[in-house]
Parts: C-alpha cells; structure tokens; sequence
C-alpha cells in the first residue's frame, strides 16, 4: 500500500512538473535552465575603478549559482568592457542584445554610455534596467518604458544643496566643478533649478573638466580666483579626492559639497587627507561599509561574508562594492518575481513593482516602484565628515519609498 502511494505521489509530482515547464513562457535569453542577464562596465578607461560595481555583481550572481540558481535556473551573467566610450557601449549592447541574446540588461554603469544606447534597447523591446547613473531620463516610462534607473537623481541631489544653500549659508557666491558629460551637466542643472531667480546673481564660477584629463588643479587654482565663498564638487571620485586635496593645499576654505557617487571616506576623502575633508557636505542612501556606524551591522556583515568568499580581492571598505553587490539583490529580486514567466515584458513589468528592503539602503528607505514611478530609490539624507567618519543629520529627505 506504502509502495502504491509512493508511486501515485512520484507520478502526480512528474505531472506537475512537466505541467508547470509547459506553462513556462520564455523569450530569447531564457530557458528551462539558464536566465542570461547581460552588463556593461568601464573595466578599462578612465574611470576602470568604478568596475568593482560589475565585479560585486557578477560574484552576487556566482553565489546565486551554487545555491542552484533563481527559480530552478542559472544565472548566465555576461559583461562586457566599454572603456567609459558610448560608441564602444553601442557595439558591446549590439553584441549582448544581437549575438548573445540576453533576456535584459541591468546594473550598466554610466550616463553617457547608457543614453547612447536607450534608443536601441527601447526599440528593440529589451529591458535596460537599474542603470548605474543618477540622470533623471531614466525615469521616463511615457518615452522610453524599457529603461529604468536605480538611485536618486543628481538633478534632485543638486537641488536639494541649493536649498540648503539659501537657508544655512548667507550671501553665498557658489562655484560649480563639474564633470564635461552628462553626469557633471545633471549636477549644474539641478543647482540651478534650486536657486531658481537666484542662480544669477550667486553663481560665480562654472568650471568643467574632461574625464581624460590627468589632473583638475589649474580648474580649483581658477575657481578660487572668483573667491566662492561655497564650493559644489561635482565629480567622479579620482578627480573629487583630487579637487579636495588641491582646495587644502591652497589653504582656501569654502563650504565643500561632494556628490554622493564621490562621498566614500576610504576611496576619495583619505586619499585626499581627513584634514582637508572635514565638515565636506553630501548626501547618502546606502551603508557605507567604510563607516564605523556599521561595524556592527547585520546586513554589512553578511556582506561582508559574502565578500570574503566569492570576491576577496574587491575593496571590503569601498561603498561601489556593497552598491554592486545591492543592485544585483535587486536584479535577483525581478527575477524571482517572473516566475515561469521569463519574457521582456514580465521582467518590466516586476521591475516596476517592487517594494522591498535589501540590507544595504539605509534604514527606512526601501527599493519601490510602480508603472508609473521608474525611480527604485528616491531618498537620502544629508551627512557631513566630521573625524573619519560621517556623521549623518537631518531627517530623510526626497520622495517617499517606503510606506
């Protein structure tokens, strides 16, 4: 009797079973056994120590692997070099979309690189998705519904140090280094809007530098000229570490903001010397695992676990890694929402319905979005350095994401 039953239960599970992979749907890039998920990172280039974001991700997923996958599935996580060079990022999307077939596209770093290429992925119907650039186009479903971002815009960033500008700093005259592309242009745009009428007459200096450029010196030397009283650094981390250490070395003083993309203590403001970064404003929305507040954390530490065992050579002190490692949580957490369901259509359909907490946010912001809300994540709040640490203030500020 003990034997029948058995069988009837084994016979009943294969039904299933083969039931359940008949009503699986799958577009180009998945299949019974394989999901292949493509990325695009500046491996080499100029801003080549920013791939240790797609190095945490690609561990993320071989950890993903030897639990036995999302769903019963591998995660085939190819990613491709583009050197920071938006024509070399159209030939590696061509190549990923074309020739490797992958079911999406998540977690690509930089603006310039994914804007030449959002036209393409949008006509060709295959998801772009949790782009590493805090441009506000990506938060555009009207036009372009199969790209999405992931962090706060820059626009919004830069908009919020105008306003605090106009209330804590009196008769500020404000200096802008930014970035020549895309990313530096968000940030002058956004200030701009903060100030509003006011953006005339407090603005003195607008100074842009090229990503190629070995140096950004002679920019502070002229910046200083125009005696800024307040000092916005809207740069990429080698060049925002550059641009402090430069402001110390002439003994000049302004108010310093960083960009949060710059605002990591062991890889921009020890370089440039704890001295000259002191009281240096920004913003932040994930735990930096620099930060002694979270020695302690529960979520850091088994980031930190992970890192040890599946990428021992990435940075354990630098936030692009737990950033990585964040976004790959999130791009696992899509996939497990599809199901069976593997087509293009599901994948942006689950991405723009998330709600959930991933460990490495701050406390109280959640990823969230909607159909009509492409923005993961739209909160942040204000921090300054104050020894060798952050210390954060103020309350959280932005859209709400969390309920």
């Amino acid at each position: 009797m003990r034997l029948t039953t058995n069988f009837a239960v084994c016979a009943a599970l294969i039904v299933y079973s083969s039931a359940a992979i008949a009503q699986s749907k799958y577009d180009a890039g998945a299949s019974d056994s394989e999901i292949k998920v493509g990325n695009i990172m500046p491996y080499s280039g100029p801003v080549s120590a920013l791939s240790i974001v797609g190095k945490a991700e690609a561990a993320y997923f071989k950890m993903i692997n030897e639990q036995g996958g999302i769903n019963g599935r591998k995660i085939n996580f190819i990613s491709y070099d583009d050197a920071y060079s938006p024509p070399k990022t159209v030939e590696q999307a061509r190549r990923l979309v074309e020739d490797d077939e992958v079911l999406f596209m998540a977690g690509s770093f930089g603006t310039a690189g994914n804007s030449a290429i959002q036209k393409y992925m949008n006509a060709k119907r295959v998801p772009q998705i949790f782009i590493a650039s805090a441009a506000d186009k990506w938060a555009d479903p009207k036009h372009f519904p199969w790209s999405m971002g992931w962090m706060p815009s820059s626009r919004s960033e830069a908009r919020y140090y105008a306003k605090y500008i106009i209330k804590n700093i009196s008769n500020a005259k404000v200096a802008v280094l930014y970035q020549n592309d895309d990313f530096g242009k968000e940030y002058l745009i956004g200030l701009k809007e903060g100030l509003g009428d006011k953006a005339s007459s407090m603005l003195v200096a607008e100074v842009a530098y090229e990503v190629t450029s070995p140096t950004i010196e002679s920019q502070i030397v002229l910046i200083k000229s125009k005696e800024p009283t307040v000092l916005i650094n809207a740069a990429t981390p080698k060049f925002a570490a550059q641009a402090i250490k430069k402001v110390g070395e002439l003994g000049w003083k302004p108010v310093q903001f960083v960009t949060n993309a710059s605002s990591q203590i062991n890889s921009v403001m020890k370089p440039a010397g704890l001295d000259n970064a002191q009281g240096i404003l920004s913003v932040q929305y994930i735990k930096d695992p620099g930060d002694q507040e979270w020695r302690d954390d529960p979520d850091v530490k088994e980031w930190r676990e992970f890192m040890q065992r599946y990428y021992p050579d990435g940075n354990k002190d630098d936030s692009q890694t737990i950033w990585g490692y964040g976004v790959a949580k999130a791009i696992a957490q899509v996939i497990r929402q599809c199901g069976n369901e593997l087509t293009r259509e599901n994948v942006m359909r689950q991405a723009a319905n998330l709600d959930f907490y991933n460990g490495v946010t701050l406390p109280g912001i959640k990823i969230k979005t909607g159909p009509g809300d492409f923005k993961p994540i739209e909160q942040f709040q204000m921090m300054r350095v104050k020894g060798d640490n952050w210390e954060r203030f103020g309350e959280i500020i932005g859209e709400p994401t969390s309920e």
